[in-house]
């Protein structure tokens, strides 16, 4: 009787077993992004306050990814605003091959202490995972496009620039990273370079320590103006 209880109850649990065991997995989300926030402060003689912000998004859709970016940085010393800077850019990828894609970019970049006050590119070209190996990344791009320019004084600049960019990344391990981007907008006016170098340790699940270093450099400015701005931060960084 035991048995034949024990048969019945199988052969009607049987099919939830089977339907559990074929459900399809939750699909992966095509968003994915990061955001990360950096304060110091200090006291004394001098009082000094530096604020660093910043998120990405990014969007999969097929053979389409999209990605958003924007970031600000601010500091002061003994009340007064000594740096103040923003930045946004929008990107565009349509992959031809694992290895091959095209892209196009927008990039607005406002300095209220650098040698241009804005700066505005759009800029469209071809792109390759140089290295695409588990601990190794290396992307390269090239394109051309169009640049907008606001000098300090008021006037303007209106250029063709041509773009070049690598963007390498190193899984140190499971838990630490280290990440160069390098880029270079050339025009007959002026030649900007931007090179971010960044090293991350994750602290707690998606949450990480992120230490970095940023050169801008513009080759042309007005008289008295620095052609190289620096910026040194240290953030936490949620990725999501």
């Amino acid at each position: 009787m035991k048995l034949r209880t024990l048969l019945i109850a199988t052969a009607l649990f049987a099919p939830f077993s089977l339907m559990a065991q074929d459900a399809p997995e939750a699909p992966e989300s095509p968003w994915s992004g990061k955001a990360k926030l950096g304060y110091l402060a200090t006291s004394g003689n001098t009082e000094n306050s530096t604020l660093n912000t910043g998120f990405e998004v990014g969007y999969t859709a097929g053979k389409w990814v999209h990605f958003f970016n924007a970031a600000a940085i601010n500091a002061s010393e003994n009340e007064v605003t000594t740096t103040e800077a923003y930045d946004a850019g929008w990107k565009s990828e349509r992959n031809l091959t694992d290895h091959d894609f095209l892209f196009g970019r927008l990039n607005w970049r406002k300095d209220r202490f650098g040698g241009f006050d804005t700066q505005f590119s759009q800029t469209l070209g071809y792109g390759r995972r140089l290295i695409d190996a588990d601990k190794h990344k290396l992307n390269a791009e090239i394109g051309a496009g169009a640049r907008q320019s606001t000098l300090q004084d008021g006037s303007t600049e209106d250029e063709t620039i041509f773009r070049g960019g690598l963007y390498y990344k190193w899984l140190l391990s499971e838990t630490a990273e280290f990440r160069q981007d390098l880029t270079v907008e050339a025009g007959g006016e002026n030649t900007y370079t931007e090179s971010v170098s960044a090293l991350s340790a994750k602290l707690l699940g998606d949450l990480a320590l992120v230490a970095s270093y940023t050169i801008k450099h513009n080759s042309d400015v007005l008289p008295l103006l620095e052609k190289t701005d620096t910026y040194t931060a240290l953030s936490l960084e949620y990725t999501f």
